[in-house]
């Protein structure tokens, strides 16, 4: 299968041996100045660290996967700066620069990769998708949502319209990852749904844009349910890109589906966009497109998580980690008319 030009490049398609804890030590030392205990943290494709100092201070060390370029961290770290100058109130890290007054500089690694480094405040709380939430707490998620998206309006950058593969306004180019299924009835079902969406939402590229964080799961989101705000975190901007803003809505409410079948999967979503729609509006094109951008990303997720299994073998059980609940959320998306699951998102209004 010849791969999608989309896949390359980003780090998607492109192995790096892990840096040690050792390596990120030095490069603290080196760097920053600083020392403590590190623990490397899972992630897709980076080598990402938290320090802890023997103050107590914790920071988060990211060193960069060979194939991200300076331009997409460069815009990571603009909007950060970014967010803190508009909206300072968000819970977002900040950026630490180093000894030399650098927010991001290039490190050589042992194997003579050129690897992009930068250090991060550290957020303190519970990932969202190690606990559970009340319908309170989810509103609290969709308002800083909301939030986050009028902080960044007006936001630009160089690297902004770069095309990121978990970008579903370019998820017809995932279709050569068809052939990667070998189920041939989950392939059809992958099959119907991706031209189901490809109908459904033929003037995407119409709908309004901007900056967006583009992957507001329950990974990226830290909590504290003691914490009059709930959320005391928002990381991971490594998918920031100009995208529709309805997308960044459907990627959060795609992450409040649950793991199992349940009568009504729509339930928590509801919660992210009553509170959403508390703070920012949804045209109405927007409101009737969302729930077919649902099922967009649960068709993405399917096709890159098993074509990146199979490339990166070592990493599978993090990258398939929420595979398997995607072909009951698919068959339920299935067993429903466009109208249906507008009115089934919709009920509360």
């Amino acid at each position: 299968m010849a791969i999608p030009s989309i896949l390359a490049g980003g780090g998607l398609d492109t192995p790096a041996p892990h840096l040690s804890n050792a390596d990120a030590q030095q490069i603290a030392l080196l760097h920053y100045e600083l020392s403590g205990d590190f623990k490397r943290f899972a992630t897709e494709k980076d080598d990402t660290f938290r320090i802890v100092t023997q103050s107590g201070q914790s920071y988060v060390l990211k060193i960069a996967n060979p194939a991200e370029e300076v331009g997409e961290i460069d815009l990571q770290v603009a909007l950060l700066d970014h967010l803190e100058e508009r909206d300072e109130s968000i819970p977002c890290p900040r950026v630490i620069v180093n000894k030399n007054g650098k927010k991001h500089f290039f490190y050589t690694a042992p194997n003579g990769n050129e690897r992009i480094v930068r250090l991060l405040t550290y957020l303190d709380g519970t990932p969202l998708d190690s606990t559970k939430s009340s319908a309170n707490e989810r509103k609290k998620i969709g308002s800083i949502l909301a939030r986050l998206r009028l902080a960044l309006a007006g936001f630009t950058h160089p690297a902004q319209n770069r095309k990121l593969a978990w970008d579903i306004q370019h998820l017809h180019e995932l279709v050569p990852l068809l052939e990667e299924i070998p189920d041939l009835t989950l392939r059809g079902l992958l099959s119907e749904g991706l031209d189901r969406f490809k109908e459904a939402t033929h003037d995407l590229a119409q709908q309004r844009r901007q900056v967006l964080h583009n992957d507001f799961s329950r990974s990226n989101l830290v909590v504290d349910h003691s914490a009059a705000e709930f959320v005391t975190g928002v990381i991971d901007f490594g998918d920031a890109v100009e995208t529709a803003i309805v997308i960044d809505v459907s990627t959060a409410l795609l992450n409040q589906l649950p793991r199992t079948a349940i009568d009504d999967p729509f339930a928590a979503g509801r919660d992210i966009l009553r509170g959403y729609l508390s703070v920012a509006d949804l045209t109405p094109r927007e409101m009737n497109m969302l729930p077919l951008l649902i099922m967009g990303r649960v068709i993405a997720r399917a096709l890159l998580s098993l074509w990146r299994a199979q490339i990166f073998p070592q990493n599978a059980e993090y990258i398939l980690r929420n595979t398997e609940q995607g072909w009951w959320q698919l068959k339920w998306f299935a067993s429903r008319s466009d109208n249906q699951l507008r009115n089934e998102l919709q009920k509360f209004q």
